[in-house]
C-alpha cells in the first residue's frame, strides 16, 4: 500500500503490483467500490503484476483509505489519475469500470503516457432523459442535503439487491458525495457527444461487455468502438456488471503488449 498527494491536496492511497518499468494500467472504478470490497479488480491487478504488467488500483478520493469531506467534484478525482498516472513511467492504459468509463475518458487528454482505453460496460444511453436531466435531478437533490434521496435515484434501473447492500454500509448514505465525479462525467460526456470526447485521442479504444450484460451495455461498446479513431468492441466472460478476473487480466496484457 502506498500513498500520494495530487496537485488539489488529497491524499489518495493505491496498490501496485508488477514491475516499475513495465507498461501500465490504472484501473478507475465505478460509483460506490473501495479497494477493500473489489476482490475482482484486486485479483485481476494481480495477476497483470504476475505476468509483468504494472497495475495501480486505488481508493478514489472520498473512499476507504483516501478519505475527504464533503461533495468531491470530477476535477479531484481527474487529479488523482493524473498524479497516479505519473507514478508509472511507461505507457499508461486507463481501465474504467461502469461510470468510470466516462472519467476515463474525460481523463485520456490529462495523461501525458497515456497508451490506451478499456472501457467496461460505459452505462452511456441507459437513462431515458439523458444523463444531463437524470444527473440534474440527483445533484439537486445531493447539494439540498437529502442524501438518500440521490443514492436511490442513481441506482435506478439496478437490481433492487445492489441498493439494499449500499444501505448496510457505515458511509450510507454520505457516499454519494464521492459518486458526484461519476454522475458529473457521464452527463459531461453525453452531452458533449461521445465523438467530441474521443476526438483526438489516437490510442487504441477497446469498449468491453460481459459475456452476460445488462440491456444496452453491447449497444454501447459498440457505438464507443465506431466512434474512436482506433477502436475495437468485444464481449470478456462475466455478468452482473463485473469480469472474470483471470479472462479479463489476460486481455489487458494482451491489450497492453500489442495495442489492440
Amino acid at each position: 500500500m502506498s500513498t500520494l498527494t495530487t496537485a488539489m491536496g488529497d491524499t489518495v492511497t493505491y496498490d501496485h503490483y508488477g514491475p516499475a518499468d513495465a507498461p501500465g494500467v490504472l484501473f478507475i472504478q465505478g460509483a460506490g467500490p473501495t479497494r477493500a470490497d473489489d476482490p475482482v479488480t484486486t485479483e485481476t491487478a494481480r495477476l497483470l503484476g504476475e505476468s509483468g504488467v504494472q497495475a495501480v488500483v486505488h481508493d478514489r478520493v472520498g473512499r476507504g483509505d483516501s478519505p475527504a469531506a464533503g461533495p468531491i467534484p470530477l476535477e479531484r478525482e481527474l487529479a488523482a489519475i493524473t498524479a497516479l498516472a505519473a507514478t508509472m513511467p511507461g505507457p499508461v492504459v486507463l481501465v474504467g469500470h461502469s461510470s468510470g468509463c466516462a472519467i476515463a475518458m474525460i481523463a485520456a487528454r490529462e495523461v501525458p503516457n497515456l497508451g490506451g482505453l478499456v472501457l467496461w460496460e460505459a452505462p452511456l444511453g441507459q437513462f431515458p432523459e439523458g444523463a444531463p436531466v437524470w444527473w440534474a435531478g440527483v445533484e439537486a437533490s445531493i447539494f439540498a442535503g437529502r442524501l438518500e434521496d440521490p443514492v436511490a435515484t442513481y441506482m435506478v434501473g439496478m437490481p433492487p439487491e445492489w441498493l439494499d447492500e449500499l444501505r448496510r454500509s457505515p458511509a450510507y448514505p454520505e457516499l454519494i458525495h464521492s459518486w458526484i465525479p461519476d454522475g458529473t462525467a457521464l452527463a459531461r460526456v453525453e452531452e458533449d457527444g461521445v465523438a467530441a470526447r474521443l476526438r483526438g485521442i489516437t490510442v487504441p479504444v477497446l469498449a468491453v461487455v460481459g459475456t452476460e450484460t445488462f440491456p444496452g451495455m453491447a449497444e454501447a461498446a459498440d457505438a464507443i468502438a465506431d466512434t474512436a479513431a482506433t477502436g475495437a468492441s468485444e464481449s470478456v466472460a462475466g455478468a452482473w456488471h463485473s469480469w472474470d478476473p483471470e479472462a479479463m487480466s489476460t486481455r489487458l496484457a494482451a491489450f497492453v503488449r500489442d495495442g489492440r
